[in-house]
């Protein structure tokens, strides 16, 4: 089953997965410099906010838990996203949402840090698994999906907005402390964003004789 899923959500999985058994097997202690740390973190006792941990957060998980939601919903719906964008394009997208969400991030955890708050990093693909829910319910969604807990069958369209609602009402009221929901709306958003792009629809508009342009 595994071998016969394309290539970049392949090795997406087994990236994630080889990079936590690291995790397990030497400690978080090395892996530090690869969580995503707020801007101003080092002055309040954290460690410092560096470029690449934009991408590099994305490939590290906070537990088994954690790493297995985020990979069971990669393998459901990533590969039917890379099979219909194909790898460069799936590819391109889930990095975007990726470090889509982590800007989100970084402001929230600055905002908190400036009003007292210690300074802690963000981890997880979960802000590029949120981007791959939303591109499933705008390309499918009238697809019948399955949730897991609990058993409830509903279109892919109302799953998303389901989820979108319970992530902005969880982020604002502040329930499920240690989750970064803001990261995982800022995954949907910037994922939103590059579709908008991509097809030529608001807030972008299509230039003039800008040629053929990919749809779907």
């Amino acid at each position: 089953m595994f071998s016969n899923l394309p290539p970049v959500t392949r090795a997406l999985l087994g990236i994630n997965v080889v990079v936590f058994l690291a995790q397990s097997l030497i400690g978080n202690q090395l892996f530090l410099p690869f969580m995503l740390w707020p801007l101003g973190g080092s002055e309040a006792g954290g460690l410092a906010f560096l470029p690449w941990q934009l991408v590099s957060y994305g490939f590290l998980h906070a537990g088994l838990f954690h790493l297995l939601f985020n990979m069971v919903v990669l393998f459901m719906f990533g590969a039917p996203l890379e099979h219909t964008w194909g790898p460069r394009r799936f590819l391109t997208y889930f990095l975007v949402c990726v470090v889509g969400a982590g800007l989100c991030q970084l402001v929230v955890v600055s905002w908190s840090l400036a009003q007292g708050g210690p300074p802690y990093p963000t981890l997880g693909a979960s802000g590029g698994v949120f981007g791959v829910l939303l591109a499933f319910g705008m390309l499918f969604p009238n697809q019948r999906v399955m949730l897991m807990i609990p058993p409830i069958p509903m279109k892919a369209r109302t799953l998303v907005i389901a989820l979108g609602v319970i992530e902005l009402v969880a982020g604002i009221s502040g329930t499920r402390s240690g989750v970064a929901h803001f990261a995982h709306l800022g995954g949907m958003l910037f994922g939103w964003l590059l579709i908008q792009q991509w097809r030529g629809r608001p807030p972008f508009s299509r230039r003039p004789g800008g040629g053929n342009v990919r749809r779907f």
